[in-house]
């Protein structure tokens, strides 16, 4: 359900049949995802399979029949989780800059990988790799099973170590041609078909976020006093909040109006129509929100406040 609306979801029982896949659209998508927004714990929103909303897609708009067979059913129940590898540690996610190298052997029935990725997001359990590599073509996705030649080992981050954040290392790792996502040499385009919906949810999960900083800061200055009121007596504070309760609503707005838009959409036509839109969502709120919440944070690393009872 945290791929939006699909034929994947076909045959499927959601919420306990509270909802059909063919009822399921990007609202119901958009609700799961500031739910998990919602607790303030993005590493663990981000370790229940969040790997799969980035690294599933490429297989099914782009994996053939039989690959999309043996692989969707696993990932969707959980049994079997995949992850997107792509960034690297020399380049980032710069694909031009990937080092990490495919070889056909010679009878070209086969793939040679080798190379590293880092900072994949639940590789450190995923038990598939949606791998973009440097080949004669080009640029190519292909997907691969953990197996012989694949090691991965968990990297430390300041978030949280339940999204299994890992660096993957592919030594001479052999996989069937048959893996290949798309034609050989168009990974770029493989990747670019999910970068809308990608950060489309992105945006979903940012919004909510920020309402619950909005929410810590109505909690923080009802409990802090200065000249012995409470904080939010001070007319500057007000006009802080309010100017931050107006973009976060605003955002909200806009985040809807695109929601509602992809439900009346193909998605060829999202990513003509919607890009543009989508991806100046996120540089919205962040510019005005933090700086207002400075005073917020510096006074609750230091003071018992709500922002610290989680």
């Amino acid at each position: 359900m945290r791929m939006g609306p699909g034929k994947h979801l076909k045959g499927m029982k959601l919420m306990d049949g509270l909802v059909t896949p063919e009822q399921f659209d990007y609202f119901h998508e958009l609700i799961i995802t500031q739910e998990f927004a919602r607790c303030g714990q993005r590493g663990y929103g981000d370790g229940l399979m969040s790997g799969s909303v980035i690294g599933l897609p490429p297989v099914l708009n782009f994996g053939s029949a039989e690959i999309k067979a043996k692989v969707v059913p696993d990932v969707l129940s959980g049994k079997k989780p995949i992850c997107l590898a792509i960034s690297e540690a020399f380049a980032g996610s710069d694909v031009s800059g990937l080092r990490t190298s495919a070889v056909k052997t010679e009878d070209g029935k086969h793939w040679i990988i080798n190379g590293t990725k880092k900072w994949i997001t639940n590789g450190t359990f995923a038990h598939y790799f949606t791998v973009g590599c440097r080949t004669e073509g080009g640029f190519t996705v292909i997907l691969v099973e953990r197996g012989e030649g694949v090691e991965t080992k968990a990297i430390k981050t300041s978030y949280s170590p339940a999204a299994g954040t890992a660096f993957v290392t592919f030594d001479n790792v052999k996989v069937p041609v048959e893996n290949t996502l798309g034609p050989e040499g168009s990974g770029i385009f493989v990747m670019l078909s999910n970068f809308n919906h990608e950060r489309w949810v992105m945006c979903c999960s940012s919004a909510r976020s920020q309402r619950l900083i909005v929410e810590e800061c109505l909690l923080w200055v009802n409990q802090r006093k200065a000249f012995g009121k409470p904080l939010h007596s001070q007319a500057v504070i007000r006009s802080k909040l309010a100017a931050m309760i107006e973009r976060v609503e605003s955002t909200q707005n806009w985040l809807e109006n695109i929601t509602y838009q992809m439900n009346n959409m193909s998605y060829k036509q999202q990513a003509s129509k919607l890009a543009g839109y989508v991806s100046l969502l996120p540089s919205r709120p962040p510019a005005y929100i933090f700086p207002q919440t400075d005073w917020v944070a510096q006074n609750a690393r230091h003071k018992k406040c709500p922002g610290n009872r989680r």
